[in-house]
């Protein structure tokens, strides 16, 4: 259990998310004491599968500056809607102009491909995104968690047990 009191992890989500991708890592940094704040094109509630959750933070009015890190949860359609959400995009971005920590699972690393900062980068996703990051200048991996930097990428649910742990780490080590 680590001390993360003070600090704010921006998670980036809308209608679609892979609930456990956005869930377990939100559990995570709530029970090391950080403030889970959930960000959002829409207003209201999302939701993904069964599940839903109000939003904080209408995308609009948030600001990378206010936060001490980013989580790009999964889900297909989550991870295809943002992409195409140009403020989505230059907020995803924000944080890496800032050199802040982004972890991205599954198909969550659509979005760092729009934000085009890839390039030079190891990294990991789905596997079905691999040529998708690979054209965007990565270096692709099948493996359950890779840190690159600030930026940590995983595969899958199944792989979320390495994912929030490197997230605790990266915030201790901040």
């Amino acid at each position: 259990m680590s001390d993360l009191k003070g600090r704010r992890i921006a998670f980036l989500a809308t209608n679609g998310y892979e609930p456990s991708e956005l869930y377990s890592p939100w559990d995570t940094v709530v029970q090391n004491g950080a403030e889970a704040v959930l960000v959002s094109s829409e207003s209201g509630q999302i939701s993904g599968g069964d599940h839903s959750q109000e939003v904080d933070i209408d995308l609009t009015e948030a600001n990378a500056k206010d936060f001490d890190a980013l989580v790009l949860p999964g889900g297909t359609k989550n991870a295809d809607q943002l992409r195409m959400n140009n403020a989505a995009v230059e907020f995803t971005k924000a944080f890496f102009d800032a050199d802040k920590p982004v972890a991205s699972i599954c198909h969550a690393a659509w979005m760092l491909a729009e934000a085009d900062v890839l390039k030079g980068r190891n990294m990991t996703s789905y596997p079905s995104l691999q040529t998708d990051l690979r054209n965007a200048g990565a270096t692709w991996a099948d493996e359950e968690l890779v840190v690159d930097g600030n930026l940590i990428t995983s595969r899958s649910p199944k792989d979320l047990p390495a994912f929030n742990e490197a997230i605790i780490n990266k915030l201790v080590e901040e």
